[in-house]
């Protein structure tokens, strides 16, 4: 799929820094920079959801030395 964004002067001369330093095209890194920034979106939200539920009481929370007893890690 085509889009076309437009940037600032400043992230198109960082781009083009980068593409120039990585021989790489600049939709090369542009695609790598969006999947890295989805996977890092969809971590905070996935994590953000947990807190919610954490703070609301309907998600367990264990203790580390619930774990650590659990696993036989105790002394």
């Amino acid at each position: 799929m085509a889009t076309s964004i437009q940037l600032d002067p400043e992230i198109e001369q960082r781009l083009d820094f980068l593409a120039n330093q990585t021989g790489r095209s600049k939709a090369h890194c542009l695609q790598a920079i969006i999947a890295q920034g989805i996977e890092d979106m969809e971590d905070y939200v996935l994590a953000a959801d947990v807190l919610e539920r954490v703070r609301q009481g309907s998600e367990p929370v264990h203790s580390a030395a619930d774990i650590r007893r659990d696993l036989g890690l105790d002394g």
